[in-house]
C-alpha cells in the first residue's frame, strides 16, 4: 500500500509512509507537492493536514488534479483545513476570542527561508465543490481517531481548548474523498 503525507512537515509517519513537504526534514522523501514523483493511479491513500489553505483558489484546483492523478481509481484523499464554519459560529457565540480565530484563519509559518501565510479557508460545502471540481467524489467527514494516521498528533487533532481531545471542540475540518473510477 503507498501512502503519502503531503506538507508532513516535522511530522515522520514512519516506513510506511512517503513524507512530502516544501521545507527540509532528514525523514522527507520528497519536496514538490505539484509535481508528484509517482506515475499515474499507483498511490493508495493521499494526507494532508493544514495544508491547502495556503494556496489560493486558482492553485489548488492543480494541486488536487495533480494528486488525483496518481491515486489509484477509487483511492482515497484525506484533508484536514481550519474549520471556518466552527470557529466563525465560536467566535460569534462569544466562546472564543478573536485571537483564537487569528492563528487557525491566518495561520503563518516558516518555510525555506520564508513565512507562507494560509490564503484561504473552507467549510464542508466548498470544500466538497473544490474536490467533485476535481474528480473526487463520495466526500464526507472523517474522524481522525479511526485512521491509520490517529496517534500522529497534527492539526487534524486541532481543539479548543487546546490539547482537549476529551472535552473540547474540534476545530479542524477533516474531509476524506474518493477517486472516481476511470
Amino acid at each position: 500500500m503507498i501512502k503519502i503525507n503531503i506538507g508532513c512537515g516535522r511530522r515522520n509517519f514512519g516506513k510506511d509512509w512517503i513524507h512530502i513537504d516544501g521545507d527540509d526534514y532528514p525523514h522527507l522523501d520528497y519536496k514538490d507537492i505539484f509535481n508528484l514523483k509517482f506515475k499515474d493511479n499507483t498511490v493508495d491513500l493521499i494526507y494532508a493536514s493544514h495544508v491547502i489553505e495556503y494556496f489560493d483558489r486558482l492553485e489548488i484546483k492543480k494541486l488536487l488534479s495533480e494528486w488525483n492523478r496518481v491515486l489509484k481509481p477509487h483511492g482515497k484523499i484525506r484533508i484536514a483545513v481550519p474549520n471556518f464554519k466552527v470557529l466563525s459560529k465560536l467566535y460569534l457565540d462569544n466562546k472564543i476570542s478573536l485571537s483564537q480565530v487569528l492563528g487557525p484563519l491566518y495561520g503563518r509559518m516558516d518555510m525555506d527561508g520564508k513565512q507562507i501565510y494560509h490564503r484561504t479557508t473552507y467549510d464542508f460545502d466548498d470544500i466538497t465543490a473544490v474536490l467533485k471540481s476535481t474528480g473526487f467524489n463520495k466526500i464526507d467527514y472523517y474522524d481522525w481517531q479511526s485512521t491509520c494516521h490517529a496517534k500522529f498528533d497534527d492539526h487534524s487533532q486541532a481543539y479548543i481548548p487546546h490539547m482537549d481531545k476529551k472535552n473540547g471542540i474540534l476545530i479542524s475540518l477533516n474531509v476524506e474523498g474518493v477517486k472516481v473510477e476511470l
